[in-house]
């Protein structure tokens, strides 16, 4: 087990110190800027009551929420049956990772972030430094190694995610009344569970992380580290918290430390401002950019609008405005983690298995658009605004055929509608007055069809005459090149 010393001394070791100027010279590796496309997994504990959403083991414990009174009403009080209480039922008894990991391969993702830790505090994987976790209660499995030797079989990258920050405070709804969370048997899996004033989402609470729990919490990631080497690690917003300051560069040079003598190009998503510009890569919580930006950035949503964790009444979003997220998200220098459910049992739900399963047909027709892309000189044109800024990822309207987006890749430029056009397509900003597209237009093809097409090019507009029937079921793509 990697304790403070060691830590300490692999910083030193280099290549990279524990401070910004150092760390801001880090490089994005390539595995993530050409891969675009990657599958988030919430899975753990919350899955069992299935009720909510995955912030269920806060909720269950603050009086006036329906988690609270449905949590009464099923189970009894939580002096008698706690969040605890749901491991026993977290079986995985039908978790087969070799099946996960070839869906993944099928959707066409190239990289897969399950969740190690959620804010519940209950680790996935086989922790030396709690009893409290799957390789030790439940299904006494290690479930995030097992998922990474099936995943590296599959020849995809494997990620994992860590929201042991968020533990500090997130069962404290437990502490005033009679609840299991004041039982001392169990302060080591509800943690400090601690009272906080102000709101933890501004990341202005107090009292601050304790340096007891700070320690934890770097120990802790660096064993995920150590143990699974994985090529990405994602975090949610609770480090940005003060108290973590300096404990970030710590973390990023130990870890970019461990990554160089592993010989893999290594990379940790942050959102907001905790980690400075250029030193990781920005990720978007449900949300999106209007813009190209210079670094490759990543936006997390999910495949249902109500919940990241598996529960009864998922509210699923539609495999035609994933595909187009995903589209506008790559024109713009990004990548798409998108993220399911999984059952308690391990089961992967059917409606979620079909839509990776079409987005992955998609992408065996267009994929070429899409991997080892680049943004071109704008990221598209078309009538429908993108609202920037997280949690926007429901607020934005469908898509028409004249919203276009555009990639690029060697000397092909795709041109990707968004919606089906009809039977003509109009590409305005490759009018040769919009001085964009430098030379005459060479070459035009529709992907997925395998017929020749007629297009002109005038100033106004580059205009293809596409055929009677769409070759998918999607995004619609046309490679360009030139004369």
């Amino acid at each position: 087990m990697t304790n403070l010393q060691e830590i300490h001394q692999t910083i030193t070791a280099g290549p990279f110190a524990a401070n910004w100027d150092s760390l801001r010279g880090y490089t994005i590796p390539s595995w993530y800027e050409d891969g675009k496309f990657g599958i988030f997994i919430h899975w753990g504990l919350y899955a069992v009551p299935a009720f909510g959403n995955e912030w269920y083991p806060r909720h269950m414990y603050l009086p006036g929420r329906p988690e609270f009174d449905h949590h009464v009403a099923t189970y009894g009080p939580h002096s008698q049956f706690g969040y605890k209480d749901f491991i026993p039922h977290f079986t995985a008894a039908r978790y087969e990772p070799a099946e996960w990991a070839a869906l993944f391969k099928e959707a066409g993702a190239r990289y897969v972030v399950p969740v190690a830790e959620h804010h519940d505090g209950f680790p996935l994987y086989d922790s030396a430094l709690t009893e409290w976790c799957a390789a030790k209660m439940g299904p006494q499995r290690d479930l995030i190694g097992e998922l990474a030797a099936a995943v590296r079989n599959e020849g995809l990258v494997f990620g994992l995610s860590s929201h042991r920050a968020e533990h500090w405070w997130f069962m404290n709804g437990g502490r005033d009344y009679d609840s299991d969370v004041n039982d001392p048997r169990y302060q080591d899996f509800y943690g400090p569970a601690t009272p906080m004033e102000g709101d933890p989402h501004k990341l202005d609470a107090r009292p601050y992380p304790d340096a007891a729990f700070l320690d934890n919490w770097l120990l802790r990631t660096c064993e995920l580290v150590d143990k699974y080497q994985p090529q990405l690690i994602w975090f949610d917003w609770w480090i940005g918290h003060e108290a973590f300051k300096p404990y970030l560069p710590r973390f990023a040079a130990y870890y970019y430390n461990r990554g160089a003598q592993w010989g893999k190009g290594v990379a940790i998503n942050h959102k907001f401002e905790a980690f400075p510009e250029g030193t990781t890569v920005f990720d978007i919580e449900r949300g999106q950019l209007a813009g190209i930006r210079p670094l490759l950035w990543q936006n997390d949503t999910s495949v249902s609008k109500n919940s990241w964790g598996y529960v009864h009444n998922q509210q699923y979003k539609t495999v035609d405005s994933l595909v187009d997220d995903l589209v506008d998200v790559v024109s713009k220098n990004g990548a798409l983690l998108l993220n399911i459910g999984p059952k308690p049992d391990g089961t992967i739900p059917e409606p979620e298995q079909q839509m990776l399963r079409e987005i992955g047909a998609w992408l065996q027709v267009n994929g070429a658009a899409i991997y080892g892309t680049r943004p071109w000189k704008i990221f598209g044109e078309g009538p429908t605004e993108v609202s920037e800024g997280s949690f926007t990822d429901t607020k934005r309207s469908d898509f028409t055929g004249e919203d276009i987006r555009f990639t690029t890749k060697g000397d092909a430029l795709y041109a990707i509608a968004l919606a089906w056009p009809g039977r003509q397509m109009a590409v305005r900003s490759l009018g040769q007055a919009a001085g964009f597209w430098n030379g005459p237009v060479g070459a035009v093809r529709l992907l997925g069809h395998d017929g020749p097409l007629s297009w002109t090019q005038t100033d106004q507009a580059l205009v293809v005459d596409l055929p009677e029937q769409p070759p998918c079921a999607h995004a619609f793509v046309v490679e360009v090149r030139g004369g």
